[in-house]
């Protein structure tokens, strides 16, 4: 069974620790499903611009965790292959008067609860209290000490990936016309054979960091056995910005300081 050539292209953008583990995981894919492959070779799906496997940037060995969740942004300037990174999103700030989170951050909902979480967090928000007036004064203090405070989503990507971060998604394609739980469950075999690789080749066992319900489906995998795991609903529940877990593991990281 031959891997569709434009799948092989796409693996260029992946730090060449991977390269291996990311063939041998489609070739476990072909094995499971030999259709599903080359028919999504020749559909159309997001990321586009073979971002397929832009999540694998980090050297293997720096990956202290693997953020997993559900799959691309459905929008062609949103899908950036990197689990939560919107590629619409610029700043994080409103320029406006009064405004709390930028335009862009507020539509991205899982990316307005996340940004939510790591204030409240950092004890910057109340965690009753984390819109109108009170978000407002937070952005300004942000704005104004744009030296001590990022300001745009790419800087948090990069804080991710300095913390060891694989941001990875549980299906790496979204299609419209195909249910995101199907190509999630179709993605399963990847998924399995790379985590068991990077179990096998890391020096320190990442934690799994599964958020939402295709996420969690993960857990049933027995790879997942190897690694320590740290399970939250999807950043699209409100529920999110109060996680205690996940205030605990995100704290000491201190994403929104330069």
């Amino acid at each position: 069974m031959i891997i569709p050539s434009p799948l092989v292209d796409a693996l260029k953008i992946a730090h060449s620790s991977w390269h291996s583990l990311l063939v041998q995981g489609l070739e476990a894919m072909m094995a499971a499903t030999p259709d599903y492959l080359p028919q999504l070779a020749q559909d159309q799906y997001l990321p586009t611009e073979q971002r397929l496997f832009a999540a694998f940037s980090l050297p293997l060995q720096q990956v202290r965790y693997v953020l997993v969740g559900e799959g691309p942004y459905p929008r062609a300037e949103s899908a950036t292959g990197v689990c939560f990174m919107d590629g619409a999103v610029g700043g994080l700030w409103s320029d406006e008067r009064g405004g709390g989170l930028s335009k862009p951050v507020n539509k991205a909902t899982s990316l307005r609860n996340f940004m939510k979480m790591l204030l409240v967090a950092d004890g910057q928000l109340a965690p009753d209290n984390t819109a109108g007036e009170a978000m407002a004064a937070v952005a300004a203090r942000a704005r104004n000490t744009s030296v001590s405070h990022i300001q745009t989503l790419a800087e948090m990507q990069q804080k991710l990936i300095q913390q060891g971060f694989l941001l990875l998604n549980a299906s790496l394609v979204f299609r419209s016309h195909v249910a995101p739980a199907k190509d999630a469950k179709a993605w399963l075999p990847f998924f399995e054979t790379v985590m068991a690789g990077l179990a096998a080749q890391a020096t320190t066992k990442p934690t799994m960091v599964l958020w939402g319900k295709i996420a969690e489906l993960l857990s049933k995998l027995p790879v997942m056995r190897e690694f320590p795991r740290i399970v939250a609903e999807h950043p699209y529940n409100l529920s999110f910005i109060g996680n205690r877990d996940m205030h605990q593991l995100f704290q000491p990281m201190q994403l929104l300081k330069r």
